[in-house]
């Protein structure tokens, strides 16, 4: 094999280019980690005190009852109004697959059935096509559905992904802050996803 020193600096500069392209085509192609079908999820797994749910300071104009997910910093925000919003710490996607924009709310489900969809069944052909709702179900204990898209807002078998960015673009929250969250937002509700951090 020859090594990137025998090239010549334009030849190693396009083969560098290929491998990178190598790596990010990988990187679509990978698992969704944290999508494991049947993994009963560990309650006594203990978050990162930054991750836990809690009630902070933050300034907005959007109107309490708004939800504003802040991907880069892995935390969803329920606003409260008078400065103030309750902070949930999440998961989100991996490189890739974030995304932003703003949606509603459009269903809600408690241990909501999962049907992987045909891109995940495609880079992960030995899930299952369905898995009725329950502990062991990658979705948790409840899922809120954005417009009519494949993501959601959801609960997980994996608390240890919570503040990591490998999903397929949901956003996880552990079953006891999804549960909370859920009680606490109807259909309708608009959420704002945004990528960059907040100024």
């Amino acid at each position: 094999m020859i090594g990137f020193r025998h090239l010549t600096p334009a030849v190693a500069a396009v083969a560098g280019l290929l491998l990178s392209a190598t790596l990010g085509f990988a990187q679509q192609r990978q698992a969704d980690v944290g999508d494991q079908p049947g993994l009963i999820a560990d309650d006594s797994f203990q978050l990162d005190p930054e991750y836990r749910k809690q009630v902070v300071l933050y300034r907005t104009t959007e109107p309490p009852g708004t939800i504003i997910i802040q991907t880069a910093e892995r935390h969803l925000y329920l606003i409260q109004g008078n400065g103030r919003a309750i902070r949930y710490g999440i998961g989100v996607g991996r490189e890739g697959f974030q995304w932003q924009g703003i949606l509603n709310i459009t269903r809600k489900a408690e241990w909501p059935d999962w049907t992987p969809p045909p891109e995940m069944i495609k880079r992960q052909p030995y899930l299952p096509r369905f898995m009725a709702g329950g502990p062991g179900n990658p979705l948790g204990a409840r899922a809120m559905y954005l417009g009519t898209t494949v993501y959601r807002i959801h609960g997980t078998n994996r608390p240890d992904t919570i503040g990591t960015a490998i999903s397929s673009g949901c956003f996880r929250l552990v079953n006891a802050d999804v549960a909370d969250l859920y009680d606490r937002v109807p259909v309708g509700t608009r959420v704002i996803v945004r990528q960059k951090p907040k100024l």
